[in-house]
């Protein structure tokens, strides 16, 4: 369990994460740049005084996850696009995780969006102390399933430890028999995916999204200097060029790649290019019912 200074810890990341999805989200209209709300999203994080616990995914339509606009991206969102605004704020490791998905300007895939979002809140209803991972996704399922749409079972709702955004035990979105149960002081992403698809991702082009993979000595000062600073700035924790104060980011980011000292990670796109929502909360498992950290 988590004593009273790494709780408060857990709440502040919790509720800056809600505050900046919400932001995010307020963003999105035809015709604003991706980069912009990337960026105002962030800026609002660090201004609360937390972290990124990972870039901030802005990923459209088919693109589940893992897109962040890189430096410079000129894309703006369209009439119809289906937007994923997926961010994290961290105080001392400890993680708030949240998503939430706008349609632009329509309302043709309202019931796509409320599939993911009933899903996640069914959960929220029940999930805590002795709660049987299966049942988890048992619920998330037949959400879904009763409205008309699949979620897409190679992505997981997953165990958060400091520093390890994805720590431990893995919460699928349909029943897959795991009867092992939560327990006390565990911190557990549910996120839920809905689509109008085949239900499985595949791998995509690069999403702008890197992590430290390995340490090595680079013959290039620069570029040392430069791993220097993220393995300072971001730790264990996903970034991106963008998000980085250090000169010719984008350059040193794609050496450091080249090196195999980044890892790179790729769009997860659905199979058959369905439209996909998501509505994800963090929950501090404290009692019967958790505690959501991430709620506005």
């Amino acid at each position: 369990m988590l004593n009273d200074e790494e709780l408060s810890k857990l709440r502040k990341a919790g509720e800056t994460a809600a505050a900046a999805r919400s932001i995010g989200m307020d963003m999105v209209r035809e015709g604003v740049k991706l980069y912009d709300v990337a960026q105002e999203v962030e800026c609002f994080i660090r201004k609360k005084g937390c972290g990124l616990a990972f870039p901030c995914n802005v990923s459209i339509n088919e693109v589940a996850a893992h897109y962040t606009p890189s430096i410079g991206d000129k894309r703006t969102f369209g009439t119809g696009d289906v937007v994923k605004i997926d961010c994290g704020a961290e105080v001392s490791g400890y993680v708030g995780d949240t998503a939430g998905t706008v349609e632009v300007g329509t309302k043709r895939y309202r019931s796509l969006i409320e599939a993911s979002k009933h899903a996640r809140d069914t959960v929220a209803e029940f999930v805590g102390v002795g709660t049987p991972i299966c049942e988890i996704g048992r619920a998330v399922e037949m959400c879904m399933m009763q409205n008309g749409f699949r979620p897409i079972r190679n992505l997981c709702g997953h165990q958060i430890k400091p520093y390890n955004l994805h720590a431990g035990v893995s919460i699928p979105s349909y029943n897959d028999g795991n009867t092992d149960r939560l327990v006390p002081g565990m911190i557990i992403a549910i996120e839920p995916f809905a689509t109008n698809g085949e239900g499985v991702v595949l791998n995509g082009q690069p999403g702008n999204i890197v992590r430290i993979l390995r340490e090595r000595k680079l013959a290039d000062p620069k570029t040392q200097e430069f791993f220097e600073y993220v393995r300072t700035e971001f730790r264990s924790f996903p970034f991106c060029a963008r998000s980085c104060d250090f000169p010719d980011a984008e350059k040193h980011v794609k050496d450091l790649v080249r090196h195999g000292v980044l890892s790179s990670y790729a769009q997860l796109v659905e199979a058959k290019k369905g439209m996909v929502s998501q509505h994800e909360h963090t929950f501090y498992i404290a009692g019967e019912r958790a505690e959501v950290t991430t709620l506005p």
